[in-house]
C-alpha cells in the first residue's frame, strides 16, 4: 500500500503522520511524506523550471528538505516499523496539485493529512486548503482533526443517497479500512423528502452485494435534513471513521457550501475519509 502524507512541520501535520503509523501498523506500506512550497514571490527564473534552473538561491528549498529529513528522523526513531518504508519529496508546486502529480506517479492508495491548522478554541473544523484539496483530489483523502490520538475503529459510518452504482476500485477503499479494521459498517440513507426511485432501490442492493463479508448495517434517517443529519448522527452513534464519496453535485458538496474565509464551515471531531466518486448519476 502507498500512503501519501503531506507535511507542513506544524503540530497537525505530526499528528496526522502519528495517526497513520498507527493504523497502518500492521499493513505492508510505502509512505512518501511529501512537503511543497512557493516562493514568497515569483520570479522569472521559477516560472522557467522552479528552483533547479535558478541562479539565485532559495532558501525554500533548504528549509524544505530540513523539515522532511527531521521528520524522517523522527518517525524512524519512534517507530521502526519493519513493515514500513519511508521516502521524502520536496516540491515547488502547489499543494493540490502536487498531490495528484504524486498520486499517479506513485501510485498513491490514500493520502492521510492533518486539518492545515485551521481550528478553534472549542472546536476543530476543516481550513480552506485541506476543503480544496478533499474536493480535487483524485485519490482518497482521510483528514485527521487536531489533537485527535489513534484509537480503534470499532464503527464507519457511510452515508449514501443511491444515486450511484459505486464503481468497484472506489468503493474499495472503503471495504478495505473496514476489512483492515474489523469494523461495523454502517450504510446512512438521510431521507429529507421522498421514498427511493426504483434506480436508488437497486442501487442499495448492488451496494449491498458488494459489501457482502462484512459486518454491515442499512439505516435510514427520516425527517432530517442535511449536512446536520449526519453530523448529529456521528455525535449520537460513537463513530470513529467518517467515510464519503465525492461526488460533483453531491450532498458532500452541501457540507461545504458554507464554508468560506468568513464562516466556520464545516465542523469534524473524528477522522474523515472522502473517496472520488466517478460513477454515472441516476436520473
Amino acid at each position: 500500500m502507498n500512503v501519501l502524507l503531506p507535511t507542513d512541520f506544524s503540530k497537525n501535520s505530526c499528528n496526522a503522520i502519528a495517526y497513520a503509523m498507527e493504523l497502518f501498523k500492521n499493513e505492508k506500506c510505502n509512505f512518501f511524506f511529501l512537503h511543497t512550497y512557493t516562493p514568497s514571490f515569483y520570479r522569472m527564473d521559477y516560472m522557467l523550471g522552479g528552483p533547479l534552473f535558478s541562479a539565485i538561491p532559495d532558501s525554500g528549498v533548504d528549509i524544505s528538505l530540513a523539515g522532511l529529513e527531521k521528520t524522517l528522523k523522527d518517525v524512524k526513531k519512534t517507530y521502526n516499523n519493519p513493515k514500513h518504508t519511508y521516502s521524502i519529496i520536496s516540491a515547488f508546486n502547489t499543494l493540490t496539485d502536487e498531490i495528484n502529480e504524486v498520486t499517479v506517479e506513485k501510485e498513491i492508495d490514500m493520502v492521510v493529512m492533518g486539518t492545515q491548522g485551521a481550528t478553534g478554541a472549542k472546536e476543530i473544523f476543516l481550513g480552506t486548503n485541506t476543503v480544496y484539496v478533499l474536493r480535487k483530489a483524485i485519490a482518497p483523502v482521510l483528514v485527521i482533526p487536531e489533537n485527535y490520538t489513534f484509537q480503534k475503529i470499532k464503527k464507519v459510518l457511510l452515508p449514501s443517497d443511491y444515486l450511484t452504482n459505486y464503481k468497484e476500485k472506489e468503493l474499495n477503499t472503503a471495504i478495505k479500512m473496514a476489512k483492515m479494521n474489523k469494523a461495523e459498517l454502517i450504510v446512512l440513507h438521510v431521507k429529507e423528502e421522498y421514498d427511493l426511485t426504483e434506480g436508488q432501490q437497486e442501487n442499495k442492493m448492488a451496494l449491498y452485494r458488494s459489501l457482502d463479508g462484512l459486518s454491515t448495517t442499512f439505516t435510514e434517517l427520516k425527517g432530517s435534513l442535511m449536512p446536520d443529519a449526519i453530523l448529529n448522527y456521528v455525535e449520537k452513534n460513537e463513530i470513529d471513521l467518517l467515510m464519503m464519496m465525492n461526488r460533483k453535485h453531491s450532498f458532500f458538496e452541501r457540507l461545504f457550501e458554507r464554508q468560506n474565509v468568513d464562516q466556520i464551515g464545516f465542523h469534524i471531531k473524528i477522522p474523515f475519509l472522502v473517496i472520488r466518486d466517478t460513477a454515472k448519476v441516476i436520473k
